[in-house]
């Protein structure tokens, strides 16, 4: 990993507006590199429409495209003008009509697509249900999963992607860390609270030993809810080392290639354990096993 600076571009997104937001996106980007000289930019999930559609998902794949394709293609020139690496997350097309992945794309210097991750863990709203007829609303859902962790290896850095409701599941994230992630990009539109938003960054940067670059968008989406910001940068012993506020703003942070020599910030106290080679395998062995919890959640998804 090179040291280098990584920004979060932090902004509110039109609701359902695709164009226009593809095109907010590259002013944004252009503004974090001046900002900050960023190398690594990180824009909110789902930055083409915003979390929550008004339509149903075949309305959804409509509106959206395939990654690469025409919402994406700005944001490639813009990328490739700057020499620059940009998580570009956005609902797109799966092969049939109706088939919508919430992902995540990493577009690199050349202006290349160079991975593609489709969200794992999607919210229990927004999981497609089957239905007789075709879900004209977003009541039934709008989103298939992904199944696939994703880490891209770069002459910058080995960069994982995980999208919002990702960052609640240790185990997508161990299993970035073990591929070789050294930062892993959250682009996220929360709708809980700030504190679970920062207990989960910290955690999933200290559990690994990673750099975590979380972006949580602003303003509204077409579902009613509202957005509340407060991107972070968390490097891997879970000291924030940026946080943005409840407004359109730019974050960054620079990366030290060598961040885990000391048990904590501001000392030389030496760090003397690996989250990662300290694991007893052993333990894990039900790991696997399907489960719910003890406790009865007020309305349990689908």
């Amino acid at each position: 990993m090179q040291r280098f600076t990584a920004a979060c571009a932090q902004f509110a997104i039109t609701p359902m507006d695709a164009a226009a937001n593809a095109e907010k996106a590259v002013v944004w980007t252009r503004r974090a590199v001046e900002e900050s000289g960023a190398q690594l930019i990180c824009l909110p999930e789902t930055v083409t429409t915003g979390f929550v559609p008004d339509v149903g998902p075949h309305a959804l794949w409509d509106l959206v495209d395939t990654i690469p394709g025409r919402l994406s293609e700005p944001l490639q020139r813009a990328a490739q003008a700057l020499g620059v690496y940009v998580v570009f997350p956005s609902y797109a097309r799966g092969a049939e009509r109706g088939i919508v992945y919430n992902a995540a794309a990493l577009i690199g210097p050349t202006g290349d697509v160079l991975g593609i991750y489709h969200k794992t863990h999607l919210f229990p709203t927004e999981r497609l249900i089957s239905t007789a007829e075709p879900c004209q609303t977003s009541a039934c859902g709008w989103s298939t999963p992904g199944n696939d962790p994703v880490v891209i290896h770069t002459p910058l850095a080995s960069i994982g992607l995980a999208i919002c409701y990702d960052g609640d599941f240790p185990e997508l994230f161990r299993a970035m860390a073990i591929m070789g992630a050294e930062v892993i990009c959250r682009p996220t539109m929360l709708t809980r609270s700030f504190e679970i938003w920062e207990l989960t960054n910290r955690a999933r940067a200290y559990d690994n030993h990673v750099y975590m670059v979380g972006c949580n968008g602003v303003g509204p989406d077409a579902g009613g809810n509202y957005y509340f910001g407060h991107s972070m940068i968390v490097d891997p012993i879970a000291h924030k080392l940026a946080q943005g506020r409840g407004t359109e703003e730019v974050v960054f942070a620079e990366l030290n290639p060598d961040p885990i020599k000391f048990m904590t910030y501001g000392t030389k106290t030496p760090m003397v354990f690996d989250h990662l080679a300290d694991r007893n395998l052993a333990a894990y062995r039900n790991i696997m096993t399907p489960a719910k919890s003890r406790f009865e959640p007020g309305k349990r998804g689908a």
